[in-house]
């Protein structure tokens, strides 16, 4: 349920959830299982063997708690990042801050090499919270690819699948099909998670395994990277008008609480922003503490 809520913000990623807590490995694993093996033992041995091969139980709940995460908090998200934008984006900052040191311990040995792999991933976010918004189409093979790019992000940390939507203009079709549970959109764009999810889930898990700590780093980069996106205090300086009239932001300015204050003549929400980052550290920690309980 948490990474399908972290999926409704642009710029936070249901990887980063899943890297919290600890079931990201096991989450990758799972989905490279669904292959021709899955098939075959299906046909040999029935329904039971190819969902113990697939990890079913584990699948079935994870996946259901994302979709009844989607379907039940979008609106209750898009709410709050209207209403309330200091206070959620301070929370996600703090929870992926704290997230990007949990990851960064999670690499064994930090090397020049390793450091420079973080870089590049580091680098790799950053570029892709520049990128622009563009205007796509809204056919059905539009939303199916958009589908499979936003559901390979959302495995990776740091790279928000709401996002990569938002910046190729998709992002308000698809809230707005959850929203009035459009069943025809929706299932062009579900069958494109499911193409992008078990094909890119196939690349990471061999990453995984064969170039483990060099992928952690990586992720470690993105996950750092991200943060530009979920800074709270930001003013727009390019605006466009869509194809439906509507004024959609363009490029928008990272300022400090201070410049925000003189430029938007509100208070910045500096006190609420401070407790929201700190409740966001804290989460995090709190669930790195029951993880290190339960294993030991």
């Amino acid at each position: 349920m948490a990474m399908g809520a972290a999926d409704v913000v642009p710029g936070v990623s249901g990887g980063t959830i899943a890297f919290i807590t600890g079931i990201y490995e096991e989450l990758i694993a799972s989905l490279r299982r669904c292959d021709h093996h899955a098939l075959t033992l299906l046909y040999r041995e029935g329904i039971v063997a190819a969902w113990r091969h697939i990890n079913g139980n584990f699948l079935f709940t994870l996946l259901a708690g994302i979709a009844f995460s989607v379907f039940s908090l979008a609106n209750v998200v898009s709410y709050c990042l209207e209403e309330w934008p200091i206070q959620v984006w301070s929370f996600f900052f703090g929870l992926v801050l704290a997230a990007s040191i949990h990851l960064f311990r999670q690499v064994d040995d930090w090397t020049p090499r390793r450091a420079l792999q973080a870089m590049v991933g580091l680098a790799v976010a950053i570029m892709i919270s520049q990128l622009r918004p563009a205007e796509l189409p809204d056919d059905w093979w539009v939303l199916m690819a958009g589908g499979a790019v936003a559901i390979s992000a959302m495995l990776l940390p740091g790279i928000s699948g709401g996002f990569l939507l938002l910046i190729m203009g998709l992002y308000p079709i698809v809230i707005k099909a959850v929203g009035d549970l459009n069943i025809p959109v929706l299932a062009v764009f579900a069958a494109g998670c499911g193409v992008g999810l078990l094909t890119f889930s196939h690349l990471l898990g061999w990453l995984l395994h064969k170039y483990h700590e060099a992928t952690m780093a990586v992720l470690t980069g993105f996950l750092m990277g991200s943060l530009v996106m979920l800074w709270p205090w930001r003013v727009t300086v390019e605006s466009v008008m869509d194809r439906h009239g509507e004024v959609r932001p363009l490029v928008d300015s990272v300022i400090s609480p201070w410049r925000y204050e003189e430029i938007m003549n509100v208070s910045s929400g500096l006190p609420w922003a401070i407790l929201f980052f700190c409740l966001g550290v804290i989460l995090v920690l709190g669930t790195e503490k029951l993880q290190q309980q339960k294993s030991g």
